[in-house]
């Protein structure tokens, strides 16, 4: 941030860089009749004040007003006036968290960032997916700004109340996975099982599809899986185009996301084989994303797996092992139901089989010893 000294002290320092709203403000804001409607439309109010002007009327410190800004990831437009009363208040309630010791500044930055990455990403899905499509005109010589208008006011408050029940609905979840961990260091380093999925030879694909069917192929992959892994108990933590990255609270979860996956995918006949790479072990969530040496070990396994094949490291193969859900052998299964069937009783029951196989040196980690996970015939 750049502070002109001279001017520190005066009513409004000569440049400030202060992030702006995604709505198309810049440095000279739009004239455009129809933008600024909308604008006004979207954000409740009009635009009342320059940065510094909005930090002072919220009783915020110019540094720290810029500070959450840009953490929410909001653009520097220098001193123009496009700020609404909605910023302000914005300002206050943050700043008034921290006076109030209910959070510290660093985590109040952190709020800011999570959210703003999270809803700036949620916007541009919904203008890029939803409302690009809904506002194509409907009568000929109509243009899309005509459309636009109408539509944003009639899904604005429909979209606003779904987002706080979903954001309810999931801050309940994680709340209570916290309040049910052991202790306070599990709340931030926990065991968890980590999944990715990759699609199999999606560069080679993306020189042979067009820009509209590499696009729809990566929709449905992503829904697919965000589908699969919501339905069966894990968490989606991110889609990076051909792959996602996973995780839930015990091996055999994981482990069923993993084959309804590779199962639900090598039926879809548009759709390139998959991949999966699961590991278990402790895992550091920081703003929603996972990190550590089980996610590489999972990210690892992920690229050494043959196509529609799920590897899984050394410690998920002893945890679904100890839970029975998979057989330590497959020798043992078998003298297992040998002596079940002698004595007349039913042979127990395993959802997976496990098969070691080579071991082999992994960058950074060292020598791994990976076993393929596959579904247990009934």
């Amino acid at each position: 941030m750049t502070v002109d000294d001279e001017n520190a002290g005066g009513d409004e320092p000569a440049t400030y860089p202060t992030p702006h709203h995604v709505v198309d403000h810049t440095a000279e804001p739009t004239d455009d009749p129809l933008a600024i409607r909308l604008e006004q439309l979207i954000l409740g109010a009009d635009r009342r004040y320059t940065p510094f002007q909005a930090a002072r009327t919220a009783g915020v410190s110019m540094e720290l007003a810029s500070r959450f800004w840009r953490a929410m990831g909001f653009a520097d437009i220098g001193q123009a006036k496009a700020l609404t009363e909605a910023d302000v208040l914005a300002l206050r309630r943050l700043a008034g968290l921290v006076e109030a010791g209910l959070l510290s500044e660093p985590m109040a930055v952190q709020v800011a960032r999570s959210t703003g990455q999270t809803t700036a990403r949620l916007a541009e899905w919904q203008i890029d997916s939803f409302l690009e499509g809904l506002t194509e005109p409907p009568e000929p010589g109509m243009t899309r700004t005509e459309v636009t208008y109408p539509l944003v006011e009639l899904l604005l408050p429909e979209l606003e109340e779904f987002l706080i029940y979903v954001w309810r609905r999931q801050l309940a979840a994680a709340t209570g996975r916290v309040v049910q961990a052991a202790d306070d260091e599990e709340m931030v380093d926990r065991r968890l099982a980590v999944g990715f999925a990759d699609l199999v030879g999606f560069t080679r694909l993306t020189r042979r599809l067009e820009e509209e069917e590499l696009g729809e192929l990566v929709e449905a992959f992503e829904t697919t899986c965000a589908d699969l892994v919501a339905a069966h108990g894990g968490r989606l933590i991110k889609t990076l185009g051909d792959e996602v990255l996973y995780a839930a609270d015990d091996a055999g979860t994981a482990a069923e996301i993993a084959l309804r996956l590779i199962e639900t995918l090598s039926h879809d006949e548009t759709m390139p084989a998959l991949r999966v790479g699961i590991a278990f072990g402790t895992v550091t969530t920081r703003m929603g994303d996972v990190f550590g040496t089980t996610v590489n070990l999972a990210s690892r396994l992920t690229s050494i797996a043959p196509k529609d094949t799920v590897l899984v490291d050394g410690a998920l193969a002893e945890e679904i092992t100890r839970t029975g859900d998979a057989p330590v052998s497959e020798t043992q299964a078998a003298e297992e139901a040998a002596r079940a069937e002698k004595e007349g009783e039913e042979p127990p029951t395993y959802r997976f089989a496990l098969q070691p196989m080579w071991q082999r040196p992994v960058r950074g980690l060292g020598v791994v010893e990976p076993w393929q996970l596959s579904r247990r015939p009934t």
